[in-house]
């Protein structure tokens, strides 16, 4: 064949195709390459081109090499055109490369963050410095899309512009018009004669709005919160006796201006049964009186699949405690239609038991992996314990440091009797900003504040520094606890601290009480609940004389002396069972202290005792009590000093009253404390009116009392204050913040009252 040009292009892969039936018209004698030549680069490497090429310098060229040299060429993605010349046995390839995004910009864009929009477009491969793809361009697009559809926002547009710059180079820009929400406007419900549609309406996060609706998004929809809401409405039925109950189907309809939204939920509800009948089957390991005392499964009430899955779980959790990790237990209905009665079978199967090979931490970027690892109770190279398992778990989310903390278990692959537990934690910040403030005709305004780290850099260790610029009392206080001082878990914590402090009066006054310290604890863990602590303290107390002094602390200046050094003693217990110490719903914790002070000018005792309940009432309401008990007396025919005295009144004791003006007064009127005091609280918690189910954000109604008594006085309920009031709780980025309106139902003539108060970061 006589030497002569012949070329093939493709630009699509519609004209590869093209191409391969043509393969007659477009042929060219097989021949022996003797050069390869490459143009048309501008960024991409030629060895890049060589590497691609199915033949070499030397090898015998066909019409299929080049059709595979074109397909690999274009699988590179840099390329939107390729071509292969052939001029006698020289073989040339000219390519187009594509153009590289210079840059990324989104325009109208309020629900996303630009940043993490450009994260994720860098995900997919379109990103600065990448080749442009269109077809990464329209995914691109079209993701845009649906996540404002996630967002409600079905009207939002997105436009794609690709701008071509200097150098083969385009800038991208996507312009979003986001346009208004759809709201939903109605909720449906067909099919239901058991209960009121209002009824099951309320038992979805989901809703038509009301005024939180802003901060809740509740009239938002979202079809992963629909589901949860169907899951919860099939719950509500199924623990009702409605074995057979189902939603058939569910409709969203959405407005033609694609701003309102229709939601239809059908169900069949089917009849309501009751339970005849529970027996055992299967392997029990010759243990089923135990297994029978965990069966929560009643003959003669109303089927409840919530007491079910509770007696399942709690046979699985019974085996694993055994080390029969693989357990199953199935409860099998038996269906009596014509009387509307079933029977449960419970068969049992223990399989095999294992044992605990490894176990991972994850996401735990910052707290140090052996802060999470002291924690476990289950170890590794032991029997599976289901029981100390879930006991690491609580331990771990006691700690406070992550917002979710998970427990999951895989097989070993080849180890039929070996598990890997996986830990999966979610951190949260641990430094914390707490703020106080309280109105009173005599303070004004006071504040305070803290600045806490509760795991300083990734240690577990607390750090903290917290100040009171109240113009009566005044605090600056550096605190440090190191919760694993020793590998048994043996706490310590020192303190370092400046007060100043005059009780509140009208008239003011320049005295001071100064109190200069510094102590030394040890928690000693006694139980997975119990810690014991011990210490000693080192004070250094001072009365400076000024207008008005209180003529308790002046008698005892002249008795004593104007400074008082002390080294007490102190000695003390808790216990913590609360399901959360942010937001608890359940559990209990008590706290006893004791200081003594042995040594030095000041010799007392002093003890103080709180104990708190959470009894949760249902899903929605919690009832909340609490009550302090805190006792002094001088030691050695001494008095108790006056600057040791429990205050009450105000912020975490009596609310409705100032702060700290409960108790005993001096000749002058002025608010002294005393060495005894009581205080109750009782609150019934449920969440605020139109945050659906949202813990975050509740209100609560309360009922307080206590009063602070003299040396020589007795406990006396006569003499207690008492108010009654509402306030909202928000678990805020600060911390909880609780603002509280309050009513003294019980006061006695020169009590001092402060109605508005409020709190961040603290509970009662």
């Amino acid at each position: 064949m006589k030497k002569q040009m012949k070329r093939f292009r493709v630009r699509t892969v519609s004209a590869m195709v093209a191409m391969m039936f043509a393969a007659n018209a477009w042929a060219v004698d097989p021949f022996t390459v003797r050069d390869i030549r490459v143009e048309g680069l501008q960024r991409v490497e030629p060895g890049t081109i060589f590497a691609s090429l199915p033949f070499r310098i030397g090898d015998q060229y066909s019409d299929d090499k080049g059709s595979a040299a074109i397909r690999a060429l274009f699988a590179l993605g840099l390329f939107k055109d390729v071509r292969l010349e052939t001029n006698g046995d020289v073989l040339v390839v000219i390519v187009e490369e594509r153009p590289t995004v210079a840059d990324v910009e989104f325009a109208g864009s309020r629900e996303f963050d630009k940043d993490a929009l450009k994260k994720a477009l860098r995900e997919i491969g379109l990103t600065e410095g990448r080749p442009y793809d269109q077809s990464l361009a329209d995914r691109a697009e079209q993701e845009l899309k649906r996540q404002y559809i996630n967002k409600s926002l079905y009207g939002a547009e997105v436009v794609t512009t690709v701008t071509p710059i200097e150098r083969n180079r385009v800038n991208l820009t996507f312009t979003v018009t986001e346009g208004e929400p759809a709201r939903i406007k109605e909720i449906r419900i067909v099919g239901n004669s058991a209960f009121s549609d209002s009824t099951l309406r309320n038992l979805f996060d989901l809703d038509t709005g009301g005024f939180l609706s802003w901060y809740t998004k509740s009239d938002r929809y979202s079809r992963a919160k629909l589901n949860a809401d169907l899951e919860v409405l099939r719950s509500y039925y199924l623990a009702r006796g409605y074995l057979e109950f189902r939603i058939d189907s569910t409709q969203v309809a959405i407005s033609p201006n694609k701003q309102d939204i229709a939601i239809t939920v059908n169900v069949t509800e089917g009849e309501r049964y009751v339970v005849s009948s529970v027996r055992l089957e299967g392997n029990y390991l010759g243990k089923e009186e135990e297994f029978k005392s965990l069966v929560k499964i009643v003959p003669g009430e109303p089927y409840n699949a919530d007491r079910v899955a509770e007696t399942t779980k709690a046979f699985n959790d019974y085996f694993g405690n055994f080390g029969f990790a693989f357990a199953n237990v199935e409860a099998r209905p038996e269906i009596d239609r014509v009387n509307n009665r079933v029977a449960f079978v419970l068969a049992a199967d223990p399989s095999r038991r294992a044992y605990v090979r490894r176990i991972n931490v994850a996401g735990n970027n910052r707290t140090r992996d052996e802060v999470i690892r002291r924690e476990f109770r289950q170890f590794e190279s032991s029997w599976y314990d289901a029981d100390k398992i879930k006991l690491s778990r609580d331990r771990i989310d006691r700690l406070g440091y992550f917002k979710d903390v998970n427990v999951e278990t895989s097989d070993v692959p080849g180890a039929p009797d070996q598990v890997d537990l996986n830990v999966s934690v979610t951190e949260k910040p641990t430094g914390s900003l707490q703020l106080g403030a309280g109105f009173s005709s005599a303070e004004k305004l006071a504040l305070s504040f803290s600045i806490k780290q509760e795991n300083a850099f990734g240690t577990g260790n607390y750090l903290g520094v917290d100040v009171n610029t109240s113009k009566y009392n005044r605090t600056i206080a550096f605190s440090s606890v190191n919760p694993y001082f020793t590998p048994d878990g043996i706490s310590r914590s020192t303190d370092l601290y400046y007060r100043t402090s005059r009780p509140y009066e009208d008239q003011g006054g320049n005295y001071q009480i100064a109190t200069a310290g510094a102590s030394l604890r040890f928690g000693v863990p006694f139980s997975e609940f119990d810690t014991v602590y011990f210490g000693a303290s080192a004070e250094r107390t001072q009365i400076k004389p000024g207008t008005n002094i209180p003529a308790a602390y002046l008698a005892y200046a002249e008795r004593f002396g104007y400074t008082s050094t002390a080294f007490p003693l102190a000695i003390g217990w808790s216990r913590d069972s609360r399901d959360s110490a942010v937001a608890p719903t359940s559990g209990r914790f008590q706290r006893i202290s004791g200081e003594a002070g042995v040594f030095g000018d000041a010799r007392y005792l002093r003890t103080n005792y709180q104990f708190q309940q959470y009894i949760p009432i249902n899903k929605q309401f919690t009832f909340a009590f609490n009550t302090e008990f805190g006792y002094g007396k001088g030691l050695g025919s001494r008095p108790y000093p006056v600057f040791k005295n429990f205050y009450g009144g105000g912020l975490g004791s009596v609310r409705g009253f100032d702060q700290g003006t409960l108790g005993p007064r001096d000749v002058t009127g002025s608010s002294i404390g005393g060495p005894k005091k009581l205080t109750l609280n009782a609150e019934v918690i449920t969440p605020f009116p139109g945050a659906g189910n949202d813990r975050s954000l509740r209100m609560f109604g309360f009922f307080d009392a206590g009063n602070v008594y003299g040396e020589d006085e007795k406990f006396s309920f006569s003499d207690m204050r008492a108010s009654v009031g509402v306030g909202v709780s928000w678990i805020s980025p600060l911390g909880p913040l609780r603002i509280a309106v309050a009513h003294p139902v019980r006061k006695f003539p020169g009590d001092r009252i402060q109605k508005l108060q409020f709190q961040i970061g603290t509970s009662f």
